[in-house]
């Protein structure tokens, strides 16, 4: 049992007696730290989660957010624990839960994101695992007809057991038609879509510990895209048709957890009979409770209405079973076969105690804090070392076994740019010009070094990622992921990220309105423990998407905004270069992200820039050769141009400082741009002109580096046949 002493003691005394063995498999299931954030809830409120747009924030299935007359809803979550034991079905069913918690609202699904963080590819374990993983998010997302539009991927060993899979989702649709969760005593409950078997048993117990040696692969679910689209479909009928009154996705927990907190969040009661769930396997009555079967939904109707819901549903070939009806009383209630096997009062299920738990920081921090002397490099020899780096090489591998363009909203198609951009069809009857844009970052290694900063740092890059091709930011959601919470030195790194989130969420006006916290991810038979991830996505608004700009370069002027410092602590230069994990992450400046993303948004406005990015992992060089690949043109520029802070002059760490609040942009009517970013008071440089078929850097008039495109579009494809 997966509850602790105090816990049982607890449940004991609140009831007054001892629970059924389906009573404390319902504890086990809404009490785990998968279902009742109870080892986070305290920290995550602290989050900033309001702003105008957003009409309802964090803890329900998914947040609404209204731009005009459309609705819009994000989240993110993760697939950890199922993906380090089957990657195909853990990261597949991961795609699958997002897209179910987005249906709550009642609105369609329209774009995935990945976000991947997975081990050495020169192990074996981790290759397999990452294949498999890329697969099945491949498969699942392609086979429902909902775009995988981008995302992230991060290699570092020490994800080589222990996977970190986050997958996003983004829903949009008439705010009229939101599904925002009502019912009334007599209201009928309804399990809709898969039938229910032995896979995913307890599941969200097994999220909720330590990998092992014998970790059971019937933890894992198993998914049924197919099924899934028609769930879908059905259902946004269903909306369409104002017949369903509010949608539960069965998840983490299966049915003990999506029903008693469906009547808890309407303030009711629920009696159901499991006698009436259709199984596939044979199961105890307490399986069918905590089976985490895929592609299922709990919905409720009103009585009057179910024969047109059956016909609905029938029309899909959808399978649906009447289990119950909302009561008045506060309580779940369940039976089987005439027998009473639950009879609790909703509050305590879903309110366990928040326990107190110390946090440390880890001793081995304090040896990390500072970079030794570093031996001389030669630049060009660091560019290619750097460049052809697993985290910064293409991932077109990855997105190419992507369906990208299905639903013809695709604007920014992925690896173009910093952000994918859609346009919202809903927006006038498809006749407006309304679009968003999304992007989801991280970087385990700044949040291990540092997590407050880390944290900040994520959502920095995010928020400048969607600036960068014209949007706004206007919400974001977040997933933190780190070990065991019983230990202090790995839940200072949680206490520490969400401080990092808050501070700059603040700072930068950005409500979260939706996360994820998965705790355990470490090995229980090694100790060893995983880099904390702490991805932030970021959503961006933009009221004319046919202004957006790309990331490759055509030919123009190459202007540097922002000025470059040392910072070279937890750069991918010095990892890759030195063999070097150390020093402090580029300090946050929220303040100059806040109005350097504004100038960016006003020259893409303006039609001033013919393409955009930020300055993000390996620094100012990586940048210029990333928007070179894009573009397959080339560009000769001058290091000593960039805006540097005083003394700073090696043109190493001029090149590969990762310095935040920073941009490349590159114009065709150099004098107009340059007087806007001149009067706005921001530091800038002119750096050269972007032109033919090579790539040079100088320092003056010392050449750096020359090297083709071909060659730098072969280097970063160094991921090509490996995945």
């Amino acid at each position: 049992m997966g509850l602790t002493s105090d816990e049982v003691k607890a449940i004991i005394n609140a009831l007054g007696r001892n629970p059924t063995k389906a009573e404390w498999l319902v504890f086990e299931a809404e009490w785990s730290e998968h279902c009742s954030y109870k080892s986070s809830k305290a920290w995550i409120r602290q989050l900033p989660s309001k702003s105008p747009l957003v009409v309802r924030g964090p803890g329900l299935d998914a947040p609404i957010i209204r731009v005009n007359n459309v609705a819009i809803t994000f989240k993110i979550e993760s697939h950890n624990h199922p993906s380090a034991v089957d990657p195909y079905d853990g990261a597949a069913t991961g795609v699958g839960g997002i897209v179910r918690d987005i249906l709550t609202t009642g609105l369609r699904p329209i774009a995935l994101l990945d976000n991947l963080h997975l081990g050495d590819l020169n192990n074996q374990r981790s290759l397999w695992l990452s294949r498999n993983i890329v697969k099945g998010i491949s498969d699942y997302g392609n086979r429902i007809g909902v775009p995988v539009v981008g995302g992230e991927t991060w290699f570092d060993e020490s994800f080589n057991n222990n996977p970190i899979v986050l997958v996003t989702c983004v829903g949009v649709g008439d705010f009229n038609r939101v599904v925002w969760g009502e019912g009334k005593v007599g209201d009928l409950v309804l399990v809709i879509g898969n039938d229910t078997g032995r896979d995913g048993m307890l599941g969200s117990s097994f999220a909720s510990r330590e990998l092992g040696n014998n970790d059971d692969v019937g933890s894992v679910q198993v998914g049924n895209p197919l099924l899934e689209k028609l769930l879908i479909d059905a259902l946004i009928e269903l909306n369409e048709k104002g017949l369903v009154k509010a949608i539960k996705d069965v998840g983490g927990g299966g049915l003990a957890t999506a029903l008693s907190e469906l009547a808890h969040q309407l303030g009711l009661g629920i009696e159901v009979d499991l006698t009436n769930i259709r199984l596939r396997d044979e199961l105890e009555p307490e399986e069918i409770l905590i089976s985490e079967s895929q592609e299922r939904m709990v919905i409720v109707v009103d009585p009057n209405m179910l024969s047109e819901v059956e016909a609905v549903l029938r029309k899909f070939e959808l399978g649906f079973d009447l289990v119950g009806r909302l009561t008045g009383d506060g309580r779940f209630t369940a039976y089987y076969r005439g027998v009473r096997l639950i009879d609790l009062p909703l509050n305590l299920i879903t309110s366990p105690p928040e326990p107190i738990r110390n946090y440390t920081e880890p001793d081995y921090l304090m040896k990390l804090s500072k970079i030794p002397p570093l031996p001389n490099v030669k630049f060009n020899e660091a560019l290619v070392k750097v460049v052809s780096s697993p985290n910064i090489a293409s991932k077109e591998v990855i997105y190419t076994q992507y369906d990208h363009e299905v639903g013809v909203r695709t604007v920014i198609k992925p690896g173009r740019a910093g952000a994918t951009v859609l346009r919202l069809l809903e927006e006038d009857g498809g006749g407006g010009k309304l679009g968003i844009a999304i992007k989801a970052d991280s970087n385990p290694r700044y949040s291990y070094l540092n997590p407050f900063t880390g944290a900040a740092n994520s959502l920095a890059k995010a928020y400048r990622n969607v600036a960068s091709v014209g949007a706004k930011p206007i919400a974001a959601v977040d997933s933190i992921n780190v070990g065991n919470p019983e230990k202090p030195d790995r839940y200072w790194y949680f206490v520490k990220s969400v401080e990092g989130l808050t501070w700059m969420g603040n700072s930068l006006g950005i409500p979260f309105v939706g996360g994820k916290v998965s705790f355990y991810n470490e090995d229980s038979v090694t100790g060893a423990s995983i880099k904390p991830v702490v991805a932030v996505a970021v959503l961006g608004i933009i009221s004319d998407y046919t202004k957006v700009v790309e990331g490759g370069l055509t030919g123009g002027w190459l202007v540097v905004i922002g000025e470059t410092e040392p910072e070279l602590g937890g750069s991918e230069f010095l990892h890759v270069v030195h063999g070097l994990v150390a020093g402090d992450p580029p300090k946050p400046k929220p303040l100059d992200e806040k109005k350097r993303a504004g100038l960016i948004m006003r020259l893409i406005n303006d039609g001033l820039t013919k393409s955009v990015m930020d300055v993000g992992v390996g620094g100012l060089a990586v940048t210029l050769i990333k928007m070179a690949v894009m573009g397959n043109v080339g560009f000769t520029v001058d290091l000593s141009k960039a805006p540097l802070t005083q003394g700073l002059s090696d043109p190493v760490t001029v090149a590969f400082s990762e310095t935040n609040a920073r941009y490349v942009i590159e114009t065709s009517n150099l004098r107009e741009a340059v007087g806007i970013i001149s009067a706005s008071g921001v530091p800038y440089g002119v750096l050269g002109e972007s032109r033919g078929r090579m790539v040079q850097f100088k320092l003056g008039s010392l050449e750096l580096a020359s090297i083709s495109v071909d060659d730098l579009i072969n280097i970063n494809n160094s991921l090509r046949g490996v995945l």
